[in-house]
């Protein structure tokens, strides 16, 4: 069998998959690859299975090596890559041979990068997913120096194309969607035009369970607790004195704060990019109702 040796780690890197469903019950969160976007490609680019397990690195800085011959693809932050004293690039996919090192240096833009092998790298599968999940702490370990982890065999059909061209994203700024709800009626008429019409900071409290943001403070109309209630992926809950946070892919199953909105999944792919700094603003919109604005 194969191996992929971890050579060093920058912050974080850890092993993720498309993480564990329907156990919200047992109250264990769906995890899973924090941009899922970026993940996907990844595993298209080397022409692995959906859900193949793929490495999220987070802010760079790693390191590892290979004792066979294999394809690799590097996609999410702008992140330089180097093997054999060449740069492959973002968003394609190269070939590697036995004993070849492959590094990851700091990006230049974003924050997770992900590290996809033809086969899917294997950890250990918890729940059915070999995803660490962050707050459960569940899954496969945060991978460190040392660790020798075996390439599966997750490859499909040899991939049609070796290169994604991608439009370089602007990470110190970006506009997420928002519906507004459940609970938007927690919240007073003008901080719902705030919520709409001011900038938000990514502050440094933020990794895979959610993003902390400074910003206008957002008045309620209702006092009072609000009995817990399930938390779905892209919540901006905001609690009775602080600052909102929108859940990312290690969210909480539950929540007791009212939730003024929600950001779609395919904007939670950007918003997994935001280095703290980010400026970000929501164009807020009103639930469809029977196919109606």
């Amino acid at each position: 069998m194969k191996h992929l040796t971890i050579e060093s780690v920058g912050v974080l890197a850890l092993l993720q998959d498309r993480g564990r469903r329907g156990l919200g019950h047992l109250g264990v969160g769906q995890s899973g690859a924090a941009d899922r976007a970026s993940y996907d490609l990844a595993n298209r680019l080397v022409g692995n299975r959906a859900g193949a397990p793929c490495i999220e690195v987070t802010l760079g800085r790693m390191a590892f090596s290979v004792d066979a011959p294999a394809l690799i693809a590097v996609t999410g932050a702008s992140v330089p890559v180097s093997c054999r004293g060449r740069s492959p690039g973002l968003n394609t996919a190269f070939p590697v041979g036995a004993g070849d090192r492959v590094t990851l240096g700091v990006p230049a833009a974003g924050l997770r990068s992900y590290v996809a092998v033809r086969g899917g790298v294997l950890g250990e599968c918890v729940l059915g997913s070999m995803s660490w999940d962050t707050m459960a702490q569940l899954g496969t370990p945060p991978l460190r120096a040392g660790h020798k982890l075996s390439i599966g065999a997750f490859e499909t059909d040899w991939p049609a194309t070796d290169f994604a061209p991608m439009t370089e994203p602007h990470h110190n700024t970006m506009t997420l969607p928002l519906t507004l709800g459940p609970r938007d009626d927690w919240f007073t008429d003008e901080a719902l035009d705030r919520l709409g019409r001011h900038e938000f900071t990514v502050t440094a409290d933020a990794d895979r369970v959610g993003i902390r943001l400074d910003g206008p403070e957002l008045p309620r109309r209702r006092s009072g607790e609000l009995a817990s209630e399930g938390v779905v992926l892209g919540a901006l809950q905001v609690p009775t004195k602080g600052r909102p946070t929108l859940f990312l892919a290690d969210r909480p199953v539950t929540g007791g704060y009212p939730v003024i909105g929600v950001v779609p999944g395919t904007a939670v792919n950007s918003a997994a990019q935001a280095v703290p700094g980010t400026r970000i603003r929501f164009a807020v919109r009103r639930p469809e109702l029977n196919g109606n604005q």
